[in-house]
């Protein structure tokens, strides 16, 4: 019964963590790294994620500077940042990439949210998903004999608290990137 919850409390942690990743990736008005975090780029014939080909500054809130670790991959990551959804056109310095951010319009704002929400959701389900393979479980380990109704019972009453605080982490999440699409 603790090893069901365990288990489904790990798995739970994951489905927020990827829900983090996600809200990471959605761009706001300032620029940050993890917004690159999704993109890959053709090196030497194999798709490689540019953060691995590059380092990124940020020197001013709508600026960010990539600087490739090796010149020949250049051409690929700035084709790669021009082909990915972030709307970005990277200008080309010679040794580094500029990339500035245009400021965002209410409209791409309320795509952006309607993005974000939908990510939650998707967070939301994988956490309900993973709720009701422990409550399958716990009642497979009842019909086996291995553990009483009364165990079954109070095990859904913690994996319903696990479910909870989950969720409420992921909505708590979705309001914080609300509110840093909101800001101007």
């Amino acid at each position: 019964m603790d090893e069901t919850l365990r288990d489904a409390d790990a798995k739970m942690n994951k489905a927020v963590e990827h829900a983090r990743e996600e809200f990471a990736a959605i761009r706001t008005g300032r620029a940050h790294p993890a917004m690159f975090a999704k993109i890959t780029a053709d090196y030497y014939g194999t798709p490689t994620p540019i953060q691995q080909l590059a380092g990124f500054q940020i020197p001013e809130p709508r600026v960010v500077i990539v600087s490739p670790y090796d010149l020949g991959a250049k051409s690929a990551i700035e084709k790669a940042i021009r082909e990915s959804d972030l709307g970005v056109n990277p200008t080309d310095d010679g040794k580094i990439l500029r990339i500035t951010l245009p400021q965002l319009t209410e409209e791409r704002r309320k795509e952006y949210i309607k993005l974000a929400k939908s990510k939650a959701e998707e967070g939301r389900v994988a956490v309900r998903n993973v709720r009701r393979g422990a409550k399958q479980a716990m009642e497979a380990a009842q019909k086996d004999g291995d553990i009483s109704e009364d165990d079954v019972t109070g095990g859904e009453k913690r994996l319903d608290g696990l479910t909870k605080k989950h969720v409420d982490h992921i909505d708590e999440l979705l309001r914080n990137k609300e509110q840093e699409l909101i800001e101007v």
